[in-house]
């Protein structure tokens, strides 16, 4: 690949403030709507909806352990802009319920928007060989060491977050973040095809 199709720091900087602000603006939706989504932030949120803690806290510290996993299966230049991007993801968590304040929101349209939203921030983020961390990376790592399938371990992951969902948020809450979850996987399959897009 030539260095032409390379991205440069500053597209990779911008990448990297702009994809978590994208998923924390998600969080503040599926939050505000009594909602979740799967992966960290997934667990992170039942960790929210039964101890009431900070959720960006919990998204920064249950992220630590898989970060062994990154170093190891993704190498060091992926790990230090996953962290980066978790960090940053962290801090407009807290940040984002002072900046925004909304009134009336269906929760349909807050499953919706909020999947699209984290879609394009995944999307962001793996065109710029980084993540959000946690179980996706777990998934590869345990691909390339076990020669599991990586999509089939983070859709088990999701299920059984969306699963342990049932016992803190009632059933509709729980189906409408399953139509969040779709609307995330949406976005990504429609717009991350193999060999598509040449920038790294």
């Amino acid at each position: 690949m030539s260095a032409a199709d390379r991205h440069s720091l500053f597209e990779d900087a911008q990448a990297l403030l702009v994809a978590p602000l994208f998923m924390a603006f998600a969080v503040l939706l599926f939050r505000d709507a009594g909602l979740l989504t799967g992966g960290t932030v997934g667990i992170a949120f039942l960790i929210h909806y039964v101890y009431d803690w900070p959720m960006g806290a919990v998204v920064f510290i249950i992220n630590l352990p898989f970060y062994v996993f990154a170093l190891r299966a993704l190498g060091r230049a992926f790990t230090i802009k996953t962290f980066i991007a978790v960090s940053l993801l962290a801090a407009y968590t807290e940040l984002m319920p002072h900046l925004v304040e909304v009134s009336r929101l269906d929760p349909l349209f807050a499953a919706l928007m909020g999947g699209f939203l984290a879609g394009m921030s995944m999307l962001m983020l793996i065109r710029h060989k980084a993540s959000l961390g946690g179980v996706s990376v777990l998934a590869i790592y345990l691909q390339q060491k076990r020669g599991w399938r990586a999509g089939h371990l983070q859709m088990a992951a999701d299920v059984l977050i969306v699963g342990c969902a049932l016992l803190v948020r009632e059933p509709q809450a729980v189906a409408l973040s399953i139509v969040g979850a779709l609307a995330l996987n949406l976005v990504i399959a429609v717009n991350h095809k193999s060999g598509r897009y040449m920038g790294v």
